[in-house]
């Protein structure tokens, strides 16, 4: 059983930046594929970037260019770096992870066992 802690989420300018963090519990965060997906009010849960466990990298379209991914092994934790925010942004952001996945369907939901409880972020125009 893994649980999935996101922090550093909150309120910005459109143009600005933050940092989303999620710490994962266990011994065995290196084998896992991880996920952020976010989820807009009134919308779907959507795929936003994700790093495998052998550390390849994927971002949505929307966010390309303008979010890194990363993660540190040591720490148990993976990362999200948002820069050039806009409004279409805001969301509540979730981590999300698989153990040792390396299919193609990273950026569906349903391949992903473990969640966690989610951060706002707010990109005020």
């Amino acid at each position: 059983q893994v649980q999935l802690v996101e922090s550093g989420g909150g309120l910005v300018q459109a143009g600005g930046s933050l940092r989303l963090s999620c710490a994962a519990s266990g011994r065995t965060f290196s084998s896992y594929t991880m996920g952020w997906f976010r989820q807009a009010p009134g919308k779907e849960r959507e795929f936003v970037s994700a790093i495998s466990w052998r550390g390849s990298t994927d971002y949505a379209e929307s966010v390309k260019g303008r979010f890194t991914i990363s993660r540190d092994n040591a720490k148990n934790t993976v990362y999200l770096q948002m820069n050039s925010l806009k409004p279409e942004d805001t969301a509540v952001y979730y981590c999300a992870g698989r153990m040792y996945y390396s299919g193609s369907s990273y950026y569906t939901r349903s391949t992903y066992d473990y969640w966690g409880q989610g951060t706002q972020v707010t990109v005020s125009s």
